[in-house]
């Protein structure tokens, strides 16, 4: 059997990662869409929760969305009952989003999907392989964790 094409560019670490990170995604992608959320749906909802209320534009800024994909994530979490958007205590004329007490059920039960999907990513890892791993892709990452 031949050599697989590209070896060069399959030894390299970035390639290696994208593929871990794509596979990682489809895995949790397709968690997430059992329990009928999308990524950015999710990493949004994740983010009300752990900042409400908070201001529309502060979110957007915390995840890294341009405003008009936010505010199309947050019509759809607001249609489906997830999240709600008032005006804001501190400055009423921008809105504050928080989450519905349905919209946390459900980021409880998509957080419960996403770590399975990543514990079945890293299934092949000892737990102290994935430990090591972890502090290794934080350090390369330039996160913080």
């Amino acid at each position: 059997m031949a050599d697989a094409p590209l070896p060069f560019i399959r030894a390299l670490p970035s390639w290696l990662l994208g593929r871990a990170a794509a596979r990682g995604r489809a895995l949790v992608a397709e968690a997430l869409a059992a329990e009928g959320m999308r990524m950015w749906h999710h990493v949004v909802l994740s983010a009300v929760r752990d900042l409400a209320p908070v201001a529309q534009a502060d979110l957007g800024r915390s995840v890294g969305l341009d405003p008009k994909d936010l505010v199309g994530i947050l019509n759809d979490l607001q249609a489906a009952g997830l999240a709600v958007r008032e005006p804001d205590p501190k400055d009423r004329r921008k809105n504050a989003v928080s989450l519905t007490e349905e919209g946390e059920r459900l980021l409880r039960r998509c957080e419960k999907v996403a770590r399975e999907a990543n514990d079945a990513l890293l299934a092949p890892l000892s737990a102290a392989e994935r430990d090591q791993f972890m502090d290794l892709l934080i350090r390369i990452s330039g996160t913080d964790g």
